[in-house]
């Protein structure tokens, strides 16, 4: 390789590093650096990559600067469905919707990470804690968001902003914590527990087996069951279940009936 072909490839290098920089946005910048050390502290509790955490927060709160992150520190834009806390109304699914309010950012940290314990995304914690792109596009299968971009978008967040380097961060002790993890989580779903928190009660067990039928998860209705309660137990919002199963607001479903938890 001569001379002028070592420069090229030199310029055109420090053309892409330059380039990705100013993409870079310093509101988010401040973001990262103020919550990297708590969306660190999560993933060693809880075992979701920090990485995953970040970019959540930054596309959800705006980096911060949603006025519902600022009235009410809701850093992922959770609903209120059995919160006994504080609470704040914003406009979003319907007018004047629900959502939690905390009184610091760490609670709407933790609340994340338990609200990603449910069942529904049990799938998640199967993967590498590194495949930041398997979690992403996961979150999206499992319904996290109705946005079809969502996972570009947050595997754009995570590759602009480097953010994996965040997910190998000292203190990480990567098999030791997963097994750990792994018989915790088996214990819960079997006591079929509550969670208490700060933030209120957070269902992390379920009561119906889940069944295949024609090719979509299901469970059966059993005596007392609504779609409502149903949804609750398995972390759905009440006009998604309603969706799957092509029923309308107040309906119940019959005994031994097959109730769709996915619409796939």
């Amino acid at each position: 390789m001569n001379k002028r072909s070592v420069f090229i490839l030199a310029f055109c290098l420090f053309s892409s590093i330059l380039f990705a920089q100013t993409k870079r946005n310093q509101a988010t910048l401040d973001y990262i650096e103020k919550y990297k050390s708590i969306a660190i502290d999560k993933m060693q509790q809880h075992r979701i990559p920090a990485s995953i955490t970040l970019a959540q927060g930054i596309l959800e709160s705006g980096s911060g600067n949603s006025e519902l992150t600022r009235q009410s520190n809701n850093h992922f834009g959770i609903k209120c469905y059995d919160w006994t806390g504080d609470k704040v109304y914003h406009d979003d699914d319907i007018k004047d919707d629900c959502f939690r309010k905390y009184a610091k950012a760490e609670e709407s940290f933790e609340d994340h990470s338990k609200f990603l314990k449910m069942p529904r995304y049990a799938s998640l914690f199967e993967l590498e804690i590194t495949d930041y792109k398997g979690w992403a596009k996961g979150l999206k299968q499992c319904g996290y968001a109705t946005d079809p971009k969502y996972a570009d978008r947050l595997i754009t967040l995570i590759e602009t902003y480097e953010l994996t380097k965040y997910d190998t961060a000292s203190g990480n002790d990567s098999s030791n914590s997963d097994d750990k993890q792994k018989k915790e989580d088996e214990v819960k779903v079997e006591d079929n527990y509550l969670s208490e928190s700060s933030m209120g009660s957070i269902p992390v067990g379920t009561n119906h087996k889940v069944v295949k039928v024609e090719g979509r998860k299901a469970v059966i209705a059993s005596r007392g069951d609504t779609y409502e309660s149903i949804a609750k137990e398995f972390g759905l919002r009440k006009w998604e279940i309603r969706w799957y199963n092509k029923v309308k607001k107040g309906s119940v479903p019959e005994v031994g009936q097959t109730v769709y938890i996915r619409k796939w």
